[in-house]
């Protein structure tokens, strides 16, 4: 009977993980999501810039399309037959300085969408005189600061 108390007690299973083992891949995760979000964001908020520079490039076309058949560019964007704002809602478009040989176009980020954080470039504005097209972008500034002397990488491609 000696001999039946003797056997030895039995193995643990070491299938699973341990909860420092979890903790560790959680904040590796984490790390991971702290690096990459950003730099998704920014890309996400870029490309949607498309919806601006085609609102803008709509306005361009519809302008010189109004000035064949009448003496100065529209002063409003629905002489012209366009919205006020883009088709998903990120941007509203302005138009000033217009006269019989210059316009400025403008798409200003909507408050409240993913674009009113876009750092740089959350006005984007085309300046037409006489047949020079020039392009600025700026951070939620007003149309007249805007500085289209410098290149701007909101419109680099």
């Amino acid at each position: 009977m000696n001999k039946l108390r003797q056997i030895a007690p039995q193995q643990r299973s070491n299938a699973g993980f341990t909860l420092i083992e979890m903790m560790i891949v959680v904040v590796v995760l984490a790390l991971l999501a702290a690096v990459a979000l950003p730099s998704f964001l920014d890309s996400l908020r870029k490309s949607r810039r498309t919806e601006a520079f085609t609102a803008l490039s709509a306005v361009q076309q519809a302008q010189e399309r109004w000035r064949g058949n009448n003496a100065t560019y529209s002063n409003n964007l629905t002489g012209l037959g366009l919205p006020a704002t883009t088709p998903r809602g990120l941007y509203t478009i302005q138009l000033s300085g217009t006269n019989a040989t210059e316009y400025t176009v403008a798409a200003v980020a909507v408050a409240g969408t993913s674009q009113a954080a876009d750092a740089a470039c959350r006005t984007l504005a085309v300046r037409v005189t006489g047949a020079q097209l020039t392009y600025a972008g700026c951070d939620g500034c007003s149309l007249a600061a805007t500085d289209f002397a410098a290149t701007n990488v909101c419109w680099s491609r």
